[in-house]
């Protein structure tokens, strides 16, 4: 991690300027040769053959009106002489594009699973390939104080205004939502002429695999998925964030080095979180034009926080920056931040799809509840719940949030050191699969597929239709630091 970031996934705005008044026509403008083979390189320069595809769809399909936008995705062709249906990877976020997620340490995988059938890496409406949403300008300030209520403020503003100049320019906003996601993988699957596919993913690409199970459950045929996010689950429960903390502080026991500088981890955070509650301090980060003066409030180390404990690398970090922070070095949290534009920026397709999926107010009422006492307070989910009714009329309601019976056969692998959708979170999604095999990676953390050489194998044996038991695989702890 090289920065905060002030949405509960990250912050995937990229450059450029809205356009106000501009009216999208409700045409198909774009033409075959943009589709085609080319040469996928990875970012560790790894090469090989894929297919660049497109396929259209109505950006709002109960809106008449609304314009159609372009879906694209980059497909692997499958190595089998006898290749099974086609696997496509759904990408975390939301906001993550497929297409770059197979050029990272996920590209091993991509290439292994070709051995069963193509694999095709999708960009969700609004991102990468699919992107259709103008760019709003990068915002400039002034920055809001670090703590709950000035960002809080700030988001939701700059969220209402943003929308606006959307609607202003004929993008239907309404139309980003997990339902209409989950339309458009059926309507991928027409695009590819086949019978059935399977679901490969992570984290939202979990959520939205869900709503695809629950509209289309006749043309999966099976869904591997990690780190777990269920209908309901957008808003993450403060106090399983808390047990979470509560496991890796156990952790510290065995560890002589760190367990004597501290002494309880929770406590440490809380301490740390209380001082800037009520003393916000005076940081300095540097901005595209020079040095910027910010106040940092608890909020803000929170959400660095929340994203630090994700993964066991940055979360072995926990201990030195907190210590660091108790001992009144609040400048050592100035690299992390970076620029603020990168931070404040409103991008659409993330918000907009968490707007909707939304949270029941029997699910809210209790994480509000747990959230007065937790470790860090509501910002695991960040802007959620902050942003809730900034926009109304988009929540997708209880029908869309309700758990199903799932029968599709389903391979559902998680890390025990996953900060972000720690395993009590899972274990409620996990109940839906009547037909599972259940892997646990010790030591891993969220981004779990590629933690461990033994997962990719599974993988393949899983799609391959062969039998897997449940397993359970292990990593060595993580070395701690604490300055």
């Amino acid at each position: 991690m090289t920065h905060i970031a002030l949405t509960r996934r990250s912050v995937l705005a990229a450059a450029g300027f809205a356009v106000p008044g501009i009216a999208f026509a409700r045409t198909r403008p774009w033409t075959a040769d943009q589709a085609g083979r080319f040469t996928f390189t990875s970012r560790q320069g790894e090469e090989t053959v894929a297919e660049r595809g497109f396929f259209d769809v109505p950006e709002d399909r109960r809106d008449p009106r609304s314009r159609w936008i372009r879906l694209g995705y980059v497909r692997f062709p499958s190595t089998s002489p006898n290749p099974g249906p086609p696997i496509v990877y759904l990408a975390g976020g939301p906001g993550g594009s497929g297409a770059d997620a197979a050029t990272g340490p996920r590209f091993s995988i991509f290439m292994a699973l070709r051995a069963v059938a193509d694999v095709i890496a999708l960009d969700q409406r609004g991102t990468g390939l699919s992107a259709h949403i103008p760019a709003r300008p990068a915002p400039t300030g002034p920055w809001p104080v670090l703590n709950r209520d000035g960002v809080t403020r700030y988001f939701r503003d700059e969220m209402q205004r943003a929308w606006a100049d959307w609607a202003e320019a004929g993008v239907a906003m309404a139309g980003y939502n997990t339902e209409q996601n989950a339309d458009d993988i059926e309507d991928l699957r027409r695009h590819l002429g086949v019978e059935t596919i399977n679901l490969w993913g992570i984290s939202y690409g979990t959520h939205l695999a869900l709503s695809v199970l629950k509209r289309h459950p006749g043309v999966i045929g099976r869904v591997a998925l990690a780190s777990l996010e269920g209908q309901d689950q957008t808003i993450k429960s403060p106090a399983h964030v808390d047990a979470f903390l509560n496991r890796v502080d156990a952790l510290l026991d065995q560890d002589s080095a760190v367990r004597p500088a501290v002494p309880d981890l929770p406590a440490l955070m809380r301490r740390v979180h209380d001082r800037l509650d009520a003393d916000p301090a005076a940081i300095t980060v540097t901005g595209a034009s020079g040095p910027v003066d910010l106040r940092l409030g608890a909020l803000g180390v929170q959400l660095l926080a929340a994203g630090m404990v994700a993964n066991p690398p940055s979360l072995a970090r926990l201990p030195e920056l907190y210590l660091a922070l108790d001992a009144g070095m609040t400048g050592v949290i100035a690299p992390f931040i970076g620029d603020p534009a990168r931070y404040f920026a409103i991008s659409g397709m993330p918000e907009a799809m968490d707007l909707a999926s939304g949270i029941s107010p029997a699910r809210l009422a209790r994480i509000e509840a747990e959230a007065r006492t937790a470790v860090l307070g509501d910002a695991h989910n960040f802007p959620m719940p902050h942003l809730l009714d900034a926009i109304p009329g988009v929540d997708l309601g209880e029908a869309f949030r309700s758990a199903i019976r799932i029968d599709t056969p389903a391979l559902l692998v998680a890390g025990s050191l996953d900060g972000r959708t720690p395993l009590e979170e899972q274990a409620e999604v996990i109940a839906q699969f009547r037909n599972r095999t259940q892997v646990l990676v010790e030591n891993a953390g969220h981004n779990v597929f590629e933690s461990h050489p033994d997962v990719t194998p599974l993988l393949v044996r899983f799609f391959e239709g062969e039998v897997v038991d449940d397993n359970r695989l292990t990593l060595p702890p993580p070395r701690f630091v604490a300055g």
